[in-house]
C-alpha cells in the first residue's frame, strides 16, 4: 500500500469488557483516560470507532497488537484498517 493515512477501526462485540477496550486505547494508542473513554463509548454505541490514524504499516501493526492482546486475555475484540478520507 502506498503512503497515506489509514484508520484503525475497533469493532464492538458482546464479549470484551469496556475497561479492557479503554486499557488498549491508553496503552497501544496513547490516548488519555478521557479520550480512551470517549472512544470506547463511541465503539459501544455506534458499533465501531477510530482508535487512531497512521501510515499503513503502523496501522497494520496496531491491529495486530490489539487483536493479539485481546486473544491473550480471552476476549473477541477485533480491529480493521480503513483508508482515511
Amino acid at each position: 500500500k502506498g503512503p497515506g493515512k489509514y484508520h484503525v477501526i475497533m469493532l464492538n462485540d458482546d464479549g470484551t469488557p469496556m475497561e479492557f477496550v479503554v486499557q488498549i486505547l491508553i496503552s497501544l494508542f496513547r490516548k488519555s483516560t478521557e479520550q480512551a473513554t470517549e472512544t470506547m463509548l463511541e465503539i459501544h454505541e455506534k458499533g465501531r470507532g477510530v482508535a487512531g490514524t497512521y501510515m499503513y504499516e503502523v496501522a497494520e501493526q496496531k491491529v495486530h497488537q490489539t487483536v493479539n492482546s485481546a486473544r491473550m486475555s480471552g476476549f473477541p475484540l477485533s480491529a480493521i484498517i480503513e483508508e482515511a478520507e
